[in-house]
């Protein structure tokens, strides 16, 4: 089976990317780097060829609403568009555990992209997942002040890049299955912890302040807007076991 992977250059793509590949899969990358700007329907028309499924694991790095809702929505119309006109079977789209509740930030995108896999016509499947470990050391260069590291009040539940690459591979693989069981990792985590965690695996020592992030999305992460409920299924590594071996 050919499978597109829409966002296959980044962190969580390119180990999406060897999941399709070790499944006995082919994957065809679709990502602005590789040269497919997927919020242009006639970019992805070029590049979208002779694939039965798609795994749409691609990403904003703005936190605006308005610019997280226009990719969002550009991004998924145009791959279910197309993909409907090749005779794609199965889209699998890539959530956040909340983010269609929160609609707020950068999640406003991510709930805009699950209300149009509803509406737009085709066979789809939408897997909901926590936070990755990889998340953690994404936003510590981002935060940090000389020798104070910020870190944002935030209650979380990560989960493996690893184990979500391999549960999108293995859904693209399968019949389209609307909304399945969302997946996170194995035990709730404070983001400062993590932080000082990570940090130490670096040699590093600064000085944690936590900080409360603002508007709606920052309060549901400090009140555990985006942890799972009781019936997700919980991923096998935990934080601290990813990052013995980093």
């Amino acid at each position: 089976m050919r499978i597109a992977v829409a966002g296959g250059t980044g962190v969580i793509g390119k180990q999406v990317v060897q999941a399709v590949e070790d499944a006995g899969h082919e994957a065809l990358i679709l990502s602005r780097s590789a040269g497919c700007d997927l919020t242009n329907e006639n970019s992805v028309r070029q590049w979208l060829v002779d694939c039965q499924a798609v795994i749409d694991v691609s990403g904003s790095s703005t936190t605006s609403v308005s610019s997280s809702m226009k990719y969002f929505s550009q991004s998924t119309a145009n791959l279910l568009i197309v993909g409907r006109e090749i005779g794609v079977q199965n889209h699998v789209a890539l959530s956040i555990v909340g983010a269609a509740a929160i609609d707020s930030g950068y999640y406003a995108g991510k709930a805009v992209q699950e209300r149009m896999l509803r509406v737009l016509p085709g066979g789809y499947t939408l897997l909901r997942t926590t936070q990755f470990h990889e998340f953690v050391g994404q936003n510590i260069g981002r935060l940090s002040a000389g020798p104070i590291q910020v870190a944002p009040k935030m209650r979380l539940q990560p989960v493996a890049g690893s184990e979500v690459a391999q549960a999108l591979a293995q859904l693209a693989g399968q019949p389209a299955a609307g909304i399945v069981q969302d997946l996170a990792g194995p035990q709730e985590e404070w983001m400062p912890d993590l932080f000082a965690q990570y940090l130490a695996k670096q040699g590093q020592s600064p000085k944690i302040v936590e900080v409360p992030l603002p508007g709606a999305m920052g309060k549901a992460m400090r009140e555990g807007g985006i942890l799972p409920d009781s019936n997700a299924r919980l991923a096998a590594e935990t934080y601290t076991d990813w990052l013995a071996k980093q």
